[in-house]
């Protein structure tokens, strides 16, 4: 489950997204040079096999760990995209590409939004949606809503097996959710069932108003970590999933937010800020560069590895929320501080991600060992799940 966001502006585009997956699905950043390939030569998706172009662009991508496709990504044209589960009345392939493979593909691809749209929905007729998608439940799969946006436009593209409609986002605000929101195709092709389970009927008119409003990338920051109230609100089929900073704890699903993408697009250059971590509410965003990689050291799997950056993050992360109304001002102001620097006056990625390893440990120790206020379901999901990654708080 996950939400995006774009604002279209006379001057910028501005972008955000939250990645919504499995609790110990790991999600990296990859940075990927632009390449020349060999005529004839075919590319792995995550489960079938395309044919590929003679040239690829230079990508960033945050992806889950065991997937080649991204949930967010961006090349060195401007082009951003985000992508969404939807539920639909169309059939459920067992095999194609994934709406993940498909954000890679346009990355690699296309060099504005338009041409990225066109470069999805062409795949989608020639190779079709489908294939196993979850991490913890490998069967679960869905079909794919995306934002594409570049720095002067942006699309909402909508799909129902190899159906599909385009919006064009022509100024203003426009979010989306787990569910067809283009009038006309979302009446005709929802389901109604999955998709009110996802909760996306409450969050996404909440993005929606939020978006409206927002100013600038320190405004969307703060959207992507809106609770909906104060703290984590938990329902007991589906946790905290009715707010954009989705936490797990529910009995049918429970979906975490595991990463967060903020970018500022302009014809003069593009911005871009991540957490690199789940659960915007007590990660940093941190500038990074498509053409500026970094070693990031081993890539994060569902396994506990402090080296890594994503589960270094989680010991904070997971602490903090036992009883976040008394744990998260602990470091939140102080981070939010940090932000509004950066915005004003980026450092250089390298140094940022630096200094925020060092913020990191220094939050963590400031985090006490307190009784988890949670409800008993929650407290018990959380229990299973670091049991099964093999983290201790």
């Amino acid at each position: 489950m996950c939400d995006t966001i774009v604002i279209v502006r006379p001057d910028r585009v501005l972008f955000a997204k939250n990645s919504d997956r499995d609790p110990n699905e790991a999600q990296l950043l990859g940075w990927q040079p632009r390449r020349t390939h060999a005529a004839g030569v075919t590319v792995q998706c995550t489960h079938i096999e395309i044919p590929q172009v003679r040239e690829t662009n230079a990508v960033l991508l945050s992806r889950p760990f065991w997937m080649w496709g991204a949930e967010i990504g961006a090349n060195e044209h401007g082009v951003a995209i985000g992508n969404e589960a939807v539920f639909t009345d169309q059939p459920y392939a067992k095999t194609g590409l994934t709406g993940m493979d498909m954000i890679r593909l346009a990355l690699e691809r296309a060099d504005s939004a338009k041409t990225a749209v066109d470069t999805i929905t062409d795949l989608l007729e020639r190779h079709g949606q489908g294939g196993e998608c979850g991490f913890e439940h490998p069967g679960f799969t869905y079909h794919n809503s995306f934002i594409v946006a570049d720095p002067r436009e942006a699309f909402v593209l909508e799909t129902a097996g190899t159906l599909w409609e385009v919006e064009r986002v022509t100024d203003g605000a426009r979010s989306i959710s787990n569910g067809l929101t283009i009038p006309g195709f979302a009446e005709q092709h929802s389901d109604w069932l999955k998709t009110k389970v996802s909760a996306c009927r409450v969050r996404q008119p909440l993005t929606q108003a939020r978006a409206a409003a927002a100013t600038g990338p320190e405004d969307l920051m703060a959207l992507l970590r809106d609770h909906g109230g104060d703290e984590p609100r938990y329902g007991i089929l589906n946790g905290a999933m009715a707010a954009p900073c989705m936490h797990g704890g529910g009995i049918a699903t429970g979906s975490e937010s595991v990463a967060s993408w903020v970018a500022e697009l302009t014809p003069t250059g593009s911005r871009h800020w991540v957490t690199g971590t789940s659960a915007p509410c007590t990660g940093l965003f941190k500038p990074v560069g498509v053409l500026e990689p970094l070693d990031l050291g081993p890539e994060p799997t569902a396994a506990y590895d402090p080296r890594t950056l994503w589960w270094a993050h989680e010991r904070l992360h997971r602490r903090a929320l036992r009883d976040p109304s008394r744990l998260l001002p602990l470091f939140g102001s102080e981070r939010d501080d940090i932000e509004r620097r950066w915005l004003k006056d980026p450092p250089s990625p390298g140094d940022a991600f630096t200094h925020a390893r060092e913020l990191l440990a220094t939050w963590t120790d400031r985090i006490p060992d307190t009784p988890d206020r949670r409800p008993p379901y929650v407290r018990h999901y959380w229990r299973v799940r670091n049991r099964q990654a093999g983290i201790v708080l």
